[in-house]
């Protein structure tokens, strides 16, 4: 269960951030806009990608939504389709919208030519046809690398948002444990965690689940995409889980599972590995801590005899964000040298397999970074979960 303060947000037609929250965000896009010497900034969406327009005006992009923000000023937002007009109006009831008809690029530079503007910053995904257009008007500057710090410093009102997102994931994992049952597909394990959430006001991001012979091993992360495989009796299930909390508020859960079996003593190894990697790399968090320190915290593994297949470590809210670290067997995407702040969310998730990679496990969960360690989002037991 959640705290009925969180419970009246899941209850009411449209969640929406306070008003006091809005205006923290505008104002620090409003900084990054004068570092860069910006007369305005475009937040911009397309088919669903991007979360940019809804951090700034509540409104979760469908089909296409530009921003034009500039502080002092009511934004123009224009959105795509028709049908998605009157529901855009409602949600960002602060901001200007109108319909963009099938030409949004082209009224949002007649706004900017409007208003004398010159010097445009843009954040977000844009097809490249309407980036030219507006590019060979305005002088356009691209502020896509400071978004992720925009998101990354989470306040206390986002991250209580995403204790609700916490929250579905773990109904998910939940409903794994209690339902699944062998001569299922991983498509009808997929059905019962959605089953779990969404009809209490959740939507997906992820459910990845992959299903291993622990005698026969031949799989060592789970799958993007659910096959027809069925479970049986001696398998092990592993699940890694998104649920949102209005679409950009999210958990992320991550566990493995016995099937009417005990673990195998390599599987109870692997496990084993991973959920003490887990509590070393929790065990040096905190504001301040460093990649190399995290680096360092996850080296059991290899001590180990096992390695990684996935991102250790990753930021995540609004975002898959930095600090991205991988191990020392396995490097993440390039080094990277930041420490961590105070309100930073971070997945942990030590998904150690073995050097062959024909046997893996799912272990870990979103974590908020504190000032003098971390605190746990999650609910979902920790373990090798039984399915009976």
């Amino acid at each position: 269960m959640v705290e009925p303060r969180l419970q009246a947000l899941i209850d009411q037609d449209y969640p929406r951030f306070s008003d006091a929250e809005f205006a923290r965000r505008r104002r620090a896009l409003g900084d990054v806009m004068a570092r860069h010497g910006c007369d305005c900034v475009l937040v911009c969406g397309e088919n669903r990608a991007g979360t940019g327009v809804q951090w700034l005006t509540g409104w979760p992009t469908t089909t296409e939504a530009i921003v034009l923000f500039a502080p002092g000023e009511r934004d123009v937002m224009h959105v795509e389709w028709y049908n998605h007009w009157p529901l855009a109006r409602r949600i960002a009831s602060d901001a200007d919208v109108r319909w963009g008809e099938h030409q949004g690029a082209r009224k949002t530079l007649a706004e900017l030519r409007r208003r004398g503007a010159r010097r445009v910053g843009m954040i977000g995904p844009l097809a490249w046809a309407k980036i030219r257009a507006l590019a060979e008007s305005v002088d356009l500057v691209d502020l896509n690398a400071e978004y992720p710090w925009l998101r990354m410093r989470k306040s206390d009102e986002e991250i209580d948002w995403m204790r609700i997102g916490a929250y579905f994931s773990d109904l998910g994992i939940a409903a794994l444990q209690r339902d699944a049952r062998p001569g299922m597909t991983e498509r009808e394990l997929g059905n019962l965690v959605e089953r779990a959430y969404v009809g209490l006001g959740g939507t997906t991001l992820i459910h990845y689940i992959g299903v291993n012979s622990m005698s026969a091993p031949a799989l060592c992360v789970p799958p993007q995409i659910h096959s027809n495989r069925r479970i049986a009796a001696g398998d092990m299930l592993f699940a890694e889980l998104t649920a949102f909390f209005c679409q950009d508020s999210p958990g992320q859960v991550l566990r493995t599972f016995a099937v009417q079996s005990e673990p195998s003593p390599l599987f109870r190894a692997l496990h084993a590995t991973a959920e003490a990697a887990f509590d070393a790399i929790c065990g040096v968090l905190r504001h301040g801590v460093t990649v190399a320190e995290i680096l360092e915290a996850s080296a059991l593994i290899e001590a180990a005899g096992f390695t990684v297949y996935d991102d250790v470590v990753h930021g995540f809210g609004g975002g898959y964000w930095p600090p991205i670290i991988g191990s020392r067997s396995r490097p993440g995407p390039a080094a990277l040298d930041m420490t961590l702040e105070a309100n930073m969310t971070v997945v942990v998730q030590p998904n150690v397999i073995t050097p062959d990679q024909k046997a893996g496990v799912q272990v870990g969960e979103l974590v908020r970074v504190t000032a003098s360690g971390f605190e746990r989002l999650h609910q979902a037991p920790r373990g090798f979960l039984p399915i009976a």
